[in-house]
């Protein structure tokens, strides 16, 4: 009886053995956080086929009085590879109020144009000023018509608010990102009249919740990666919020990742995979989610996109995370179900986007 066990256990094996080997999953990645000029769009494609994403979200695509006709034709140059998200014209701020209807309107115009979602950048609340030279707050009401029309719309809005809860600190060799504010002091907004993080993220949650009609991607892991329980708690209480994994990997994997993989898992319809890859029309010419003092090369893209897949498909422990200028820790993967990393990686910004579905 056991002699028979054995053969067929050699047999069984030996099939095994001698079979091709199981190509890695097709995962149709949609990167829903980049940012490249109208001259960068091949080049940016050509990095997009050589790391296995299909579809990039361009966020950098101006005003329609600037250059968003420029970007939108430099995507239609690519068909179904590249959509573009409008920006704001700020200046009309400067014009005194009734600038958040005129913004609504040029909103209008941009979606007419062709643009799939609005971003609002970190500067709102941290740069932006109004007519008086306060600075504009990220839930001022004067906004209200511009999260409104994006609504009406059925226009995402990609909203950074907020930075690293670090760059608050004294930029001093204790502070864990030293090394990136040493590249860029302008980062930092240690003893700075601007609000603290604490208010900013209190202020985005409020202008989440005044728009449930909206949905807004809130960008690099719901601005908070340092606090995941907050994002749950975020996620958990609207549901008109997604966010993205954009530049935030090296803080995600400091966390435990049992948790993380829970969080990742009880929120699987609303994450979306996001890089905050930056192309510029030379070579060497990147942002790997930050950059420091020397442009990074062909390796350190190689690097940067491995480690990334690495934290989210693999479960191993104490690898080196995708961009070292963020910290000089080491980050423990969470090993995703399949499902859910069809989700991430794709499912979620197709369904969001109005994309075809991989199965299309």
């Amino acid at each position: 009886m056991w002699g028979r066990f054995l053969l067929a256990a050699v047999v069984a094996l030996s099939a095994c053995s001698s079979s091709k080997p199981k190509p890695p999953p097709d995962y149709h990645k949609v990167d829903v956080h980049t940012h490249f000029g109208p001259r960068a769009a091949a080049r940016t494609v050509e990095l997009m086929d050589r790391y296995g994403i299909e579809v990039a979200v361009n966020l950098s695509g101006s005003v329609p009085r600037g250059g968003l006709s420029m970007q939108l034709a430099a995507a239609r140059e690519h068909p179904g590879r590249i959509l573009v998200f409008a920006n704001l014209e700020w200046r009309f701020a400067a014009m005194g109020p009734g600038y958040g209807d005129k913004m609504a309107q040029d909103l209008a115009t941009s979606k007419r144009l062709g643009a799939a979602g609005v971003k609002i950048p970190k500067a709102l609340g941290l740069g932006f000023t109004d007519h008086t030279g306060a600075l504009i707050a990220v839930d001022e009401p004067e906004l209200d018509p511009v999260f409104e029309k994006a609504g009406e719309l059925g226009m995402p809005v990609a909203i950074h608010t907020g930075d690293p809860v670090a760059f608050w600190k004294p930029p001093t060799e204790d502070n864990e990102r030293f090394a990136e504010l040493s590249a860029h002091p302008e980062w930092s907004f240690y003893a700075k009249p601007v609000p603290s993080w604490e208010q900013l993220y209190a202020a985005l949650e409020r202008r989440i919740a005044r728009h449930p009609n909206t949905t807004f991607i809130a960008v690099h892991f719901g601005n908070a990666p340092e606090f995941p329980e907050r994002v749950d708690a975020m996620l958990d209480a609207h549901p008109n919020l997604y966010i993205d994994t954009a530049a935030r990997v090296p803080e995600l994997g400091r966390h435990d990742a049992a948790k993380m993989r829970a969080l990742f898992i009880e929120h699987q319809d609303r994450i979306l995979f996001g890089t905050d890859l930056g192309v510029g029309s030379r070579p060497g010419d990147l942002m790997l989610g930050s950059t420091g003092d020397t442009p990074p090369t062909e390796r350190d893209a190689d690097h940067f996109f491995a480690s990334t897949w690495r934290y989210f498909e693999t479960n191993d422990r104490g690898f080196a995370h995708p961009t070292p200028i963020q910290g000089a820790w080491t980050v423990d993967g969470i090993g995703l179900p399949e499902d859910v990393l069809r989700k991430l990686y794709g499912g979620n910004a197709r369904r969001l986007l109005g994309l075809a579905s991989a199965a299309d």
